[in-house]
């Protein structure tokens, strides 16, 4: 029998710490929250003075009974959920239904899951920090008030199944204002004119319109530009001015949650739920060989501070693996933004000896890929700052002034290792010829092209997320459920890469904007934010805040009901006929998202799935492979031609052949990532890619 029982909140999680206990511990898992607020009604109590109602959640009751009895043979009770405001909730609802006197110590918390830092926590167990506890209550009766009052409202004036949420709503608005403002937007003409000058055995390189005598001066139509033409044509460039300046540029700090989510987002294509999802794997622990431990720190943070021991062995690290000028005299340290909890580390890797290339066998594709980039941002970040050559040349024809800009490496600093992404492309120039004063120059060609001023960009998930973090709006662990819910409640759709809002999204933004203003108020949404931070710091009241907030919440709700009149959203139209009687089918949302429908209801009730080619063959016949949801809203995926062809599959084929039986290949998800197996439950045969060249690595 176990003298001690831990609770963790994923069952991966507690594999991998019960690997490092001993026998005299038992670690079981509450897959998460076990109490919540009911969803059948409001379950807060405003004449009560918003007393919370909280119940059991539906299909917690076997892992309730396991714990109950783990309880009950066990001597001592450690509460190990996450160490953030969700977890010390989780931990308060567990003492709740243990009977675990609240000022006992019972509680332990760690950033990392390695073994040093799981029996170090041990050693510091604590009392449950209601201050956490109350700003993860208020925040949840929050949402809850908001969600239940202003939804009922969107249901009778829109539609039903539609919501509205502090931060998703304001997430929205934010996107809706964007279109507004490229849909506003008049573009202005401007020349610009650009000439390639030879560079002797290198490449050539380009200098570009600057101005008159040194002076700027910008092109405004086609006349200005050939103008300009006429004049340089034919004659030399004249080197007038060269300016050089030795700079340094700075490593970029080790990842917050923010952003962790949008450098996975530039570099890899990752939307944020499946950043923050191979990061939870990452965190929790991946087996290699024998020993099962968790690769990065703690992924909820706002935080870029570095514990001391993990500066000394990075810095250890880089002195032997690439000599002491990439070592900085003294380590790194960067400022956090203004707002920061601070409450953890930065994500980094828990231990810098298991460098990516070695345990990539061990690892999806995916976790590869983000361990990577995290093991690479915080290897460089304690490294020496980058030197380069910054060189500006003038040339003087005929009275135009042109300019080129180049830079050279001095010294590549922690650049060797790791380079963060950008939303827009930098301008650093190529490496410049050596010119002389009064060198001249004869150019190989000159062009001069006509262009526009371009609107701002729609947003990008790694740009929201900036955004929202900026403004102070939402945590770390809200940037990612947020984007999903307002895409799945279709409220804005992914269009390659950038997020658009879609027709209801402006309805329902429009109408939020017009009857519950501070709601969708992006500073209203941040000033609740400091004040919840508040509420955790303990210098405020919760129940106060919520005092505060209701009453005029509540009048805006009344005043929106009897305003607001019924909005019709018209269909959209698909290209697809209805094969019961021929009209143009169109695209409804359900319980289970986007389907087909006949526009003729109730006269012709056909509806359809929406369906998505995969591009690869159904290995029965050749035909294309579909995916398709089934009655409850899990994709599967089958051949176009079902019935005739009965192909069917719950993984997504992924166009491989099993070496060993000839099946086909699909790409499975675990707790443990993602991967490649043989559909053949008698071979199960698992794909490995084949591993990279150093080049690249």
């Amino acid at each position: 029998m176990a003298d001690t029982l831990v609770i963790v909140e994923s069952p991966a999680k507690a594999k991998t710490i019960g690997k490092f206990l001993g026998s005299k511990y038992k670690v079981v898992a509450s897959n998460g929250h076990v109490r919540d607020l009911p969803k059948s009604q409001l379950g807060v109590d405003p004449d009560k003075d918003f007393e919370p109602k909280y119940i059991t959640l539906r299909g917690r009751g076997d892992v309730l009974e396991t714990i109950r009895r783990e309880a009950k043979e066990a001597n001592r009770i450690f509460l190990a959920t996450d160490p953030d405001r969700e977890g010390e909730a989780i931990s308060w609802h567990l003492s709740k239904i243990l009977h675990i006197d609240e000022g006992s110590k019972c509680r332990i918390e760690f950033n990392e899951i390695t073994a040093n830092a799981i029996k170090n926590s041990i050693k510091k167990v604590r009392q449950i920090d209601m201050r956490l506890v109350d700003a993860q209550q208020t925040r949840r009766i929050l949402d809850r008030l908001v969600g239940y009052k202003i939804s009922p409202v969107l249901w009778a004036k829109v539609r039903k199944g539609l919501s509205a949420g502090r931060v998703q709503s304001v997430a929205t608005r934010i996107i809706c204002d964007r279109e507004d403002e490229i849909n506003a937007f008049i573009p202005e003409e401007y020349w610009t004119i650009s000439a390639l000058l030879p560079a002797g055995r290198r490449k050539p390189f380009e200098a570009k319109y600057f101005g008159e005598n040194g002076k700027k001066r910008e092109l405004r139509s086609k006349e200005d530009a050939d103008s300009v033409l006429s004049r340089i044509r034919g004659r030399d460039f004249v080197v007038s001015e060269i300016t050089e300046a030795e700079k340094s540029r700075h490593a970029a700090p080790p990842f917050t949650t923010s952003s962790l989510q949008q450098d996975a987002s530039r570099k890899l294509g990752f939307t944020t739920k499946r950043t923050m999802m191979v990061a939870q794997q990452l965190y929790e622990g991946i087996s290699i060989g024998k020993t099962t431990t968790g690769l990065i720190s703690y992924i909820r943070t706002d935080s870029v501070r570095v514990a001391s021991e993990a500066q000394d062995a990075a810095r250890d690290y880089i002195l032997s693996r690439y000599g002491a000028e990439y070592v900085p005299g003294k380590p790194n340290v960067y400022k956090g933004r203004r707002g920061a909890q601070d409450a953890h580390e930065a994500i980094r890797p828990t231990n810098i000896e298991l460098e990516p290339k070695d345990i990539r066998e061990h690892l999806s594709p995916d976790q590869y890929k983000l361990y990577k980039l995290v093991y690479e941002r915080f290897l460089a970040s304690q490294m020496s700052e980058s030197k380069y050559l910054a060189t500006s040349v003038s040339f003087d024809v005929n009275g135009c002034t042109f300019r080129a800009y180049g830079n050279r490496t001095l010294f590549d600093g922690f650049s060797r290792i790791y380079t963060e992404g950008k939303d827009e492309e930098d301008e650093n120039g190529v490496q410049l010829p050596t010119l002389s004063k009064d060198e001249r120059l004869a150019p190989i060609k000159i062009d001069s092209q006509q262009r526009f001023t371009q609107p701002p960009p729609r947003y990008t998930e790694a740009m929201l997320v900036k955004t929202l973090e900026e403004k102070g709006i939402g945590r770390p662990s809200t940037y990612s459920p947020t984007i999903s819910t307002i895409v799945d409640r279709g409220y804005v759709s992914r269009e390659k890469k950038t997020l658009a809002p879609t027709d209801l999204g402006f309805i329902v933004t429009r109408l939020m904007k017009e009857n519950f203003g501070n709601i969708v108020d992006v500073g209203f949404t941040a000033d609740m934010e400091e004040r919840l931070d508040k509420i955790e710091d303990g210098n405020m009241n919760w129940r106060e805040l919520l005092r505060e907030f209701y009453p005029p919440f509540m009048e805006s709700v009344t005043k929106a009901s009897d305003a607001i009149e019924k909005v019709k959203i018209p269909d959209e139209v698909s290209d697809i006929p209805c094969e019961k009687c021929g009209a143009l089918m169109v695209y409804k949302t359900g319980r289970f998202g986007r389907f087909l429908a006949c526009p003729n209801f109730p006269e012709c009730r056909n509806t359809k799935p929406i369906t998505e080619k995969i591009d690869v063959k159904c290995p029965k016949c050749g035909a294309a492979i579909i995916k398709r949801k089934s009655k409850r809203g899990k994709a599967f995926y089958g051949c176009e031609r079902y019935p005739d062809c009965d192909f069917v599959s719950w993984d997504r084929p992924v166009g491989i052949i099993c070496p060993k039986c000839g099946s086909m290949m699909v790409q499975k998800m675990s707790s443990g990532g993602g991967f490649i197996r043989c559909s053949n439950e008698n071979c199960k045969h698992v794909y490995r890619e084949a591993k990279k060249s150093k080049s690249d690595e």
